[in-house]
């Protein structure tokens, strides 16, 4: 059952977020309308998305196929608007799940897992639109294809995919500052023609819109800290 105390946080929060971003957006010359907020809402409840779905909000980001699964069919056939981004690292065989499932997979990050969308999409009869998910950091211990291969792994990505293939999605170092991996990420999707740049959370998202962000994934600025695990 939904916690009556949520409704009232989860507008409040949301009514802050879009505030914020388009100050973000008018700081920089840019149209609020043209930054898309995705609600990342993973690990908490579906009532949870439900309350945020009814203040007008409708895209939001999980990071497991699995959780994505089990929660979004049914609200999805309640709001045939609602729109799904996949956005953690996603194995090769979780492919046919996500193409299933997802609007969007932000994480494409390996040819093995480019593979593994395409075989599933022609056994889906569906593509998803895709992100190619860089590391800018080089960090080993994160999803996202590095940055020296990024410019060739784009491009056999276009060559693939076409169209659906519309932009790029990064996520900085946690301790780092993010605005230089944001015009990392921004410059290379300029290199390519995408129009799409999926980056900036919480903490940092109106330095991405400043830096060209089209989707910004903000959860727990929304839905509050996550339940533990």
């Amino acid at each position: 059952m939904s916690d009556p105390h949520l409704l009232p946080a989860i507008s409040a929060n949301l009514a802050l977020v879009r505030s914020r971003i388009a100050a973000a957006a008018a700081r920089a010359g840019r149209d609020p309308a043209a930054v898309t907020l995705v609600a990342v809402s993973k690990t908490h409840p579906a009532e949870a998305v439900a309350e945020a779905i009814a203040e007008g909000q409708l895209v939001f980001g999980e990071n497991r196929v699995q959780e994505a699964a089990a929660k979004f069919p049914a609200l999805r056939e309640a709001h045939p608007n609602l729109r799904l981004h996949l956005i953690g690292g996603l194995q090769t065989n979780k492919a046919r799940d996500a193409v299933r499932v997802a609007d969007v997979i932000e994480s494409l990050d390996r040819p093995s897992l480019a593979d593994a969308i395409e075989s599933a999409a022609q056994r889906e009869g569906r593509l998803p639109r895709l992100l190619v998910q860089v590391n800018t950091g080089n960090e080993p211990q994160k999803s996202g294809v590095a940055l020296a291969e990024a410019d060739g792994f784009i491009a056999a990505c276009q060559a693939r995919f076409g169209v659906a293939l519309i932009g790029l999605m990064c996520i900085p170092p946690a301790e780092a500052d993010p605005a230089p991996h944001f015009a990392t990420l921004a410059g290379l999707a300029a290199r390519h023609g995408l129009a799409t740049l999926s980056m900036g959370m919480s903490s940092d998202y109106e330095i991405a819109i400043a830096h060209g962000a089209t989707m910004v994934r903000v959860g727990s600025a929304i839905f509050g800290h996550r339940p533990a695990a």
